[in-house]
């Protein structure tokens, strides 16, 4: 049962590890202690969907490179049946542009170091996005040139843009909380609030709205 980074509200988390180098996977489970369960592994994405479906996990840690249509494939396929983030060696801006617009929950440097890679697929077995720093400012920079601040962000209150400018750059409910001087279940309401405001069912969904007109 989980005790730490999750603060135990939930067990451990179902995972599928999908990479085209062995040795990594052996390696990647080595690190991910015991609040992560993996219950299959994958060696490209075409066997990687095969898996999924198959184990219905909670989290999928997915290489971007690698054969039967890499992590991008993955990401389209099953995307909207659990929860992605790519675990890969690029850095480069289109790879993590492409991901998120496919519909990754997040996109993680493997140079991350055990503890932080930790912390942060947990945030994202429970629906909140994670980037590597570096690249989360990279995207809110790209994104930022195709800002297109019109529709129903208007309906949105002050109180919520802000909110929603934090969630955008991947902070926590408890992050957010602390830095707005309100609790993480105020936050929490207000995320719920501006789904619906803009039609949205999932966190994920309002990161990308939220990137795509240029909220920060």
């Amino acid at each position: 049962m989980a005790t730490t980074e999750g603060a135990g509200r939930l067990g451990p988390v179902r995972v599928v590890v999908a990479d085209d180098h062995p040795i990594w996977r052996t390696g990647l489970r080595a690190d991910l202690g015991e609040n992560f369960h993996v219950v299959g592994e994958a060696g490209d994405g075409a066997e990687a969907v095969a898996v999924i479906r198959r184990e219905h996990p909670d989290l999928v840690l997915c290489d971007l490179h690698m054969g039967g249509g890499g992590g991008l494939h993955v990401v389209r396929t099953c995307g909207g049946e659990t929860r992605i983030v790519m675990l890969t060696v690029s850095e480069a801006e289109r790879d993590l542009l492409d991901a998120v617009a496919a519909g990754a929950v997040g996109y993680l440097v493997k140079s991350t170091p055990p503890d932080e890679l930790r912390q942060a697929l947990w945030r994202a077995a429970q629906g909140e996005p994670v980037f590597s720093p570096q690249l989360a400012a990279l995207v809110l920079g790209e994104f930022r040139r195709m800002a297109k601040a019109s529709g129903p962000t208007e309906a949105l209150s002050d109180r919520e843009r802000e909110v929603l400018q934090h969630v955008a750059r991947g902070h926590t409910y408890r992050d957010i909380g602390e830095e707005l001087h309100i609790s993480p279940k105020t936050v929490e309401n207000h995320v719920r609030n501006i789904l619906a405001k803009l039609h949205l069912s999932r966190r994920q969904e309002l990161v990308r709205y939220a990137l795509e007109h240029g909220i920060e």
